[in-house]
């Protein structure tokens, strides 16, 4: 069973770089839990999924096998109700590609999206487009180095609309269009997408491979492939693939949905049941173990990278039976891990050597069993950040942990788990299914929440200090050692440096292991009396309700159980964005991460991680156009509490400086890779230069991130949280009276707050001037790599709110036409996206945008179908079934959304202070999805405007502009 609780924090994880550099060698990183340890489940017969295996039968699932080998397993689930979800998984992978292959299995993964002998190229996706499917969300395919996942998820699924969608996905695997015509035309896309993912986290990612997984075939097996082998490919080579790979025994379905099971198990076998292939398939390769004669160390140069280390011990990796006694010492190695983790988020919150660090053992792509250690130094003294890091790791080593130590990671493990056993009922189908063949992945099983926390909880007791020691000794010692270090300038005897660190005599920390004391809700700052309610209003939704407080504060309240054991909590405070001036800079780049780490009161982030610790709460903080946020999603046990710290936050929020020295180590480190790449350049520039350079949205500059203090952060931040209307959005599964009352011991408690007027020029918003030529950014990255941008400016707020959100079904048809153009008939640009931007809170600076990554010789190309595309679109009516491929599935996200709590928080956001939001809400369905093709026309029209639009490219330094 995948067990998966926290992420690492730092940056530069390995896994990350290894299976998330290039796009499609990412992992679906999923929470595969067990379920009940002992039971009837024991004396069934065991399903094809759990041979070899004494955990429980996760009995919601239907398992079968059919005679030609194929593997298949069914569930009903009605989250979402109506919908369907499917997932294909081929047993092939860029690990099962010969030399000359590399990169087939990907290539294989396109052609079959693309259509098969029974669909016409490209008509599949139209077909689900008209059933309510948004592609490449609700349709998708993903390749690994161990396999391929076809994802269909299908709203509102008709008993038509499955067999058509089987019938396609049947044909798909049997007989994709893998022809001379279709192989040529696919080339330009997926070299189009190599190219685009070719920058310096490709690199990085393509760099780690070849060093920690050297001798194995893992090493240079990414599933992009290259572009010899893609240049090479035929038809006649990638069918040889297909037809010893594409076979009925290397297949698993899972489908989990508001179907029947035997309906969904009936489709498996009439639509895969007469699957046959010729011979006989090949055999798995060996994936290789660990070569020790490989070096050990290596560095790697990409300028303008942020430093960082990764260490690696690697283990082979072997098929195992995946047993309960096994997955509670999988469970123990865990909790010996986060020890290690928190002490090492804890040191660097001190100020010390290092920024981030951070440690996971991770079974890589069926070739590894490893533990990998990442750092990110606070400066250029790399080996002193090795060097703390290996002496809080041999402290580990040293002694055992205390039991409190144990307690606490413990606590938090098993809290993440009770809540997926809380929210079991609310979990959605496409979860299940992905988790399922994620499970078959990794040859491991699946089993239910509840299952997860038996499993779990009947380990303890073998959970001793001295087994949390022998953990950490065999995670730290056993297997092959390896060291990288990444960094943005070339140095002499760099390679000689880190050979002679990671050899170097270590000594155990001796002041690193965390305090013992206690921390409860008792030491946070002290409330006054309860508020009392002035008002209590009926709003938006039956059930949904504004309530206001005699010192002003307003909560909107919507207690129901559509989410069990869920409770959503945003706070809204003063008035965001538009509380600073477009022309004056502040800090507030570093108040995401600064504001919550500098504590509340007297309590560092040290205590109220102890203070939160095995519950479900926490704080985030965000920044809106009207408001600033504090959200998170707690439980009906914690809600109360919850409140009380969001209160206290604003009562009385701590100043500690360090955080506010991480967060400038942070930004100065990433601010080089700003410059990179194309699409860094727009993540730095783009948004600062559509608001016509207002500097609420410039990405701050060196000498401002050197500048900022804690003083001058203090002195921003603290009128702020002081100062401002309240607003309180509790929307779960609460009971009404009890959570008026919890916020009026909180929220309402807090003295009246002043307000001072937003200033006028604070509230506008601008679009920049129109321009003939494109603006010109630069990038320091590959020559080969450019972007393209497009925008037109529109409106923002209420009074033309239908045009607004008919301009979403515009863009979608804007954005599936250039699909269709610039990506699988020219594959010119692999990622054309065209996004409406119209905000509420503003009356003006809303636009329509075309952003793509090009190569620099087809940018005239990219902005003449770009302009081409716009002027058919205020020229000519769209035909009755294009707009309807794109209201269909606008349809069915705002069915599937609405039936979740989060959504209706979203839309209500601000309402207690602006009504106009309760109507927005109200009409939205009716404003988007009741627009007609000459009202389309219209709207293209008037915004389309070849004079008003603003464009920008970002060319390679050196390349002249064209």
């Amino acid at each position: 069973m995948h067990f998966s609780f926290r992420h690492p924090a730092a940056s530069l994880s390995i896994i990350a770089l290894i299976l998330s550099g290039a796009p499609l060698a990412a992992r679906t990183d999923t929470t595969v839990a067990p379920t009940a340890v002992q039971g009837t489940a024991q004396a069934q017969a065991r399903p094809w999924l759990y041979e070899n295996s004494d955990v429980p039968i996760d009995t919601a699932w239907r398992f079968g096998t059919l005679s030609n080998g194929l593997r298949y397993a069914v569930r009903r689930n009605g989250v979402p109700p109506g919908q369907v979800s499917v997932r294909l998984r081929i047993d092939a992978g860029s690990l099962m590609e010969r030399p000359d292959e590399l990169g087939y299995a990907h290539y294989i993964e396109h052609l079959s999206m693309r259509g098969s002998r029974h669909v016409p190229d490209g008509e599949s996706k139209r077909i689900w487009q008209r059933l309510g499917v948004t592609f490449g969300s609700d349709s998708n395919a993903q390749t690994t180095p161990t396999g391929t996942t076809y994802a269909l998820d299908l709203p509102q699924a008709t008993p038509a609309g499955l067999a058509e969608s089987m019938k396609i996905l049947a044909g798909m695997m049997t007989d994709p269009n893998i022809v001379d015509s279709a192989v040529e035309a696919e080339r330009a896309v997926v070299l189009a997408e190599r190219r685009e993912s070719d920058g310096p986290q490709m690199r990085l990612s393509d760099a780690s491979r070849l060093h920690f997984f050297a001798g194995q075939p893992l090493a240079d097996h990414s599933p992009i492939g290259t572009v010899a082998t893609l240049n090479a490919a035929t038809a006649a080579k990638v069918e040889a693939f297909h037809q010893r790979w594409y076979r009925p025994e290397n297949a698993v379905i899972a489908i989990a949905g508001d179907i029947d099971p035997g309906v969904a198990e009936q489709l498996v076998k009439d639509h895969f049941g007469a699957w046959t292939v010729p011979g006989k398939g090949a055999a798995l390769p060996d994936f290789g173990a660990p070569d020790p004669k490989q070096p050990a160390t290596r560095v790697v140069v990409e300028p303008g990278t942020p430093l960082g280390l990764t260490m690696a011990w690697l283990r082979p990796w072997t098929p195992h039976a995946d047993t309960i006694v096994y997955n509670q010492d999988k469970l123990t190695d865990m909790l010996a891990l986060q020890i290690v983790s928190r002490r090492l988020e804890q040191a660097a919150r001190s100020g010390g050597s290092f920024l981030q660090a951070g440690v996971e053992q991770e079974d890589v792509s069926r070739s590894v069993d490893g533990t990998f250690v990442t750092i990110m130094p606070t400066g250029d003294n790399w080996e002193k950040a090795l060097s703390d890091v290996r002496a809080i790791i041999a402290d580990a080593k040293a002694a055992p942990p205390s039991q409190v130590e144990i307690d606490r990671e413990y606590a938090q493990m098993d809290t993440a788990l009770a809540i997926q056993v809380e929210n079991s009922d609310t979990e959605a189908g496409s979860k299940q299914a992905s988790d399922l063949v994620s499970a078959v992945d990794i040859r491991e099983t699946t089993v239910s929440p509840q299952a997860a926390v038996e499993i779990f909880r009947a380990g303890k007791p073998a959970m001793t200090p001295q087994k949390i020691l022998a953990s950490t000794r065999r995670l730290f010692s056993a297997g092959v050692f390896r060291a990288l270090l990444v960094t943005g300038k070339v140095q002499p005897g760099l390679d000689a440096r880190l050979a002679a660190a990671v050899a170097a005599p270590v000594k155990a920390a001796t002041n690193v292991r965390l305090a013992d004391k206690p921390v409860t809700m008792d030491d946070l700052p002290k409330f006054g009396p309860a508020g009392s309610v002035v008002s209590r209003t009926p709003i938006g939704l039956p059930g949904m309700e504004t309530i206001i407080f005699a010192n002003g504060v307003k909560l909107t309240l919507f207690a129901n159980d559509i989410e069990t054991e869920k409770v959503r909590i945003n706070v809204r405070f003063g008035h965001g964005q538009q509380a600073f001036s477009p022309t004056t800079p502040v800090p507030s780049w570093a108040a995401d991460y600064a504001l919550v780490a500098s504590g509340i009161g007297k309590l560092g982030q040290r205590e109220l991680d102890e203070l939160t610790n095995g519950r479900r709460m926490g704080m985030s903080f965000g920044m809106d156009d009207d408001a600033f946020e504090m959200q998170v999603v707690t439980r009906p046990a914690d809600y109360k509490d919850q409140l009380r710290l969001f209160a206290a936050k604003l009562a009385a929020p701590g100043w500690d400086p360090a955080p506010i020295a991480r967060v400038k180590t942070g930004a100065a480190v990433a601010y080089d890779a700003m410059s990179r790449a194309p699409d860094a350049v727009l993540g730095r520039d783009l948004n600062w230069l559509l608001h016509d350079k207002d500097v609420r949205f410039r990405t701050p500059s060196r000498a401002e991130i050197d500048a900022l203090t804690p003083e001058s952060f203090r002195a921003t931040w603290e009128p702020i949280l002081a100062s401002g209307p309240i607003e309180v959005q509790v929307f779960g599964q609460v009971k009404a009276e009890d959570a008026i009352q919890a916020v009026a011991a909180t929220f309402g408690a807090l003295p009246p707050r002043a307000d001072a007027p937003v200033p006028a020029a604070n509230k506008a918003m601008r679009f920049p001037a129109h321009v003939e030529t494109p603006v010109v950014l630069r990038h320091k990255g590959d020559k080969e790599q450019a972007a393209a941008v497009m925008a037109w400016p529109t409106a923002g707020g209420f009074a033309l709110q239908k045009e607004g959100r008919q301009l979403e079904i515009l863009t979608q048809i804007f954005n599936d036409r250039l699909f269709d153009k610039l990506r699988s008939t020219e594959g010119a640009a692999y990622s054309p996206n065209v996004q409406n931007n119209w905000p509420f809170s503003y009356d003006s600076g809303g636009y329509i945008l075309v952003t793509s990554q090009v190569r620099p010789d087809r940018i005239a190309y990219f902005y003449g179908v770009v302009k081409d595309t716009a002027a058919d679109l205020a020229k000519t009516p769209v035909s009755a079934d294009e707009l309807q491929r794109a209201v269909a599935p606008m349809q069915q996200l705002l069915a599937r959304a609405s039936t979740g709590n989060a959504f209706w928080m979203n839309q209500m956001e601000g309402a207690t202070h602006d009504p106009r939001y309760v109507d927005a809400m109200n009409s939205m369905a009716q404003d988007m999805l009741s627009v007609t093709p000459d009202q389309l026309q219209v709207l293209a029209a008037k915004y389309l405007v070849p004079g008003k639009s603003w464009s920008a490219v970002v060319l390679p330094e050196g390349v002249a502009a064209r």
